[in-house]
């Protein structure tokens, strides 16, 4: 990603990631791996939009970037965990070493889309929590004035998951006036929060994704083997 392609970017106050002042001398320096989700299927989807700008940023920041595409993910529990998209989606979480969700607020919640998407990321495979440990970075769309109701449910989702939910976030109200008509998002301040957001979460995965495990060891986990979990969690009931 160069800046060319950043074109609201002073280069000037763009700094690169220190990444010494963050990983130790026996850390992994791999670029990061973030998942970006969004929660809306519209031609012209603004959700959408913000999670392509976030992309961009996190490139420059040299992270590696996926983005899952939920056009076509069944409803949970509507097909078995075997469809086609359920895997593709739950192989890029397993992949991930850090999140970004980015949701449109409707009818004052986050969407249906957004909520399917983190419903059909298990909360356990045989034990294991395969967001645990992992980032999130959060942001939300609006139509109308500034609102952080849709952030709010994300941060309450991300730890449920477990993640490291960073403190920053996004809300963009009325962001049919944030975009040109090649959906690039304009110079504002709005723009600003979220190279923040990006910013900050590049710099919290490289600080704890070498010491997740050390970080949500737990006594209690310890105590019940990762067999007595698998069982007591995947209990049938009569």
């Amino acid at each position: 990603m160069t800046m060319d392609q950043l074109p609201n970017i002073d280069p000037e106050r763009l700094h690169p990631i220190d990444v010494d002042a963050l990983v130790g001398p026996d850390q992994p320096r791999h670029p990061p791996r973030i998942l970006v989700l969004y929660g809306s299927l519209r031609e012209r989807s603004y959700s959408r939009l913000v999670s392509e700008e976030a992309g961009r940023l996190l490139s420059w920041y040299g992270c590696e970037v996926r983005t899952f595409n939920p056009s076509g993910l069944p409803l949970p529990d509507d097909t078995e965990a075997s469809h086609p998209k359920v895997q593709e989606l739950r192989e890029l979480a397993e992949w991930s070493e850090g999140m970004v969700w980015v949701s449109p607020e409707r009818h004052g919640a986050m969407t249906g889309i957004m909520k399917t998407q983190i419903d059909w990321i298990p909360l356990a495979l045989g034990g294991v929590r395969p967001t645990q440990g992992k980032t999130l970075a959060i942001m939300q769309v609006s139509g109308g004035s500034q609102s952080f109701n849709a952030v709010n449910q994300l941060r309450i989702l991300g730890r449920w998951m477990r993640m490291l939910t960073i403190p920053n976030q996004s809300s963009v109200p009325q962001a049919f006036n944030e975009f040109d008509e090649a959906g690039r998002m304009r110079q504002s301040p709005l723009y600003l929060r979220i190279v923040d957001v990006c910013e900050e979460l590049v710099k919290f995965t490289l600080l704890t994704r070498g010491r997740s495990a050390y970080l949500t060891d737990r006594y209690s986990e310890r105590v019940e083997s990762a067999e007595a979990v698998s069982k007591r969690v995947n209990q049938k009931t009569h």
